[in-house]
């Protein structure tokens, strides 16, 4: 009796397949895959209409957002307030269905049509660093609870001696000592707080973190700590990193490409030494023009961000 011919196992890695002990692959283990695409991604508020007998509408935030990242690369998502980022954020998170297009993880299907298991599964090669330490840390409980939360939340089958020495793992990679597992975030100063997230964002050993501002509510020393450890972070695991921030010294810094987001459109991409040195697009024109000058009399010859981006909204029209 001849025996059944075997499948060519795909490309694309079945979540549903992934346990929980899944190790992140090296960044040159599949070069032909990337971590995250984005294809022509578009996503609406709806807005309830002001009477009963008239039709509700909806309000445009993203439209036809499209990038590839692969794995071990960074890019950065830029623009000014209002722009759409961190409704992008939301939605690679898969905490957003959107109204077109989709983002896949790993070559998969995309996100939004994952059901509830696999979406789970999916989850735990992504997470997300939020932008303010002080909030995003529940402040009656210990560090220990804080940094194991992903690994309860995922459904991860580890006990709790287990949990505990993988969080005294990850608060060593981000300079914390095992101690802090006992104490409350409210005995940390805010760069100290933001490594806790950086470490409870780590604990599942994702491929992919969207940082949402960062480091914006830290000052500029602690910033260049938070910083310098994403970038060991990634060197030493290989992981993708989606930044989103109004600060371009920190993107600069950080990214490998940078995408310049208008009224929920891309306007400008490239890298930060490119797009930076010589901005074709009046919003990436009016963000470089925004930061700070030592020179106060220069400062004041400048025209104000508002004023600049209202002049480059007035060059582009609004979305539909």
């Amino acid at each position: 009796m001849t025996s059944a011919p075997q499948k060519t196992q795909a490309i694309d890695i079945d979540f549903r397949e992934m346990s929980g002990a899944w190790q992140a692959p090296a960044p040159d283990a599949l070069p032909e895959l990337p971590l995250l695409q984005v294809q022509n991604l578009g996503f609406g508020y709806p807005v309830p209409a002001p009477w009963p007998w008239q039709t509700a509408t909806q309000r445009t935030v993203l439209h036809d957002v499209s990038f590839t990242l692969q794995m071990g690369r960074s890019i950065g998502i830029v623009g000014a307030s209002g722009a759409g980022k961190s409704t992008l954020a939301r939605l690679l998170m898969g905490l957003l269905s959107p109204s077109r297009g989709g983002v896949r993880l790993l070559g998969r299907p995309p996100l939004h049509t994952l059901h509830a298991t696999a979406l789970r599964q999916a989850r735990c090669h992504m997470q997300m660093v939020f932008q303010d330490p002080y909030s995003s840390l529940n402040p009656r409980q210990r560090i220990a609870q804080i940094v194991t939360e992903p690994l309860r939340g995922l459904g991860q089958p580890i006990s709790r001696p287990e949990q505990r020495a993988q969080a005294a793992q990850v608060l060593a990679q981000v300079g914390l000592p095992a101690s802090a597992l006992d104490q409350y975030p409210h005995q940390f100063s805010g760069g100290q707080r933001q490594r806790i997230a950086i470490a409870r964002a780590l604990i599942t050993k994702p491929l992919l973190v969207v940082a949402d501002e960062p480091v914006s509510a830290l000052d500029v020393s602690v910033q260049a700590q938070v910083l310098n450890l994403l970038l060991d972070v990634q060197q030493q695991h290989g992981l993708g990193y989606v930044l989103i921030s109004h600060d371009l010294a920190v993107v600069q810094h950080l990214c490998d490409e940078v995408l310049v987001l208008d009224q929920g459109q891309v306007v400008e991409r490239g890298t930060p030494q490119a797009l930076f040195s010589n901005p074709q697009h009046p919003c990436t024109r009016a963000l470089l023009d925004a930061v700070p000058q030592m020179d106060p009399g220069r400062a004041r010859r400048q025209q104000t961000l508002r004023q600049r981006m209202a002049a480059a909204v007035g060059e582009n029209p609004p979305l539909p």
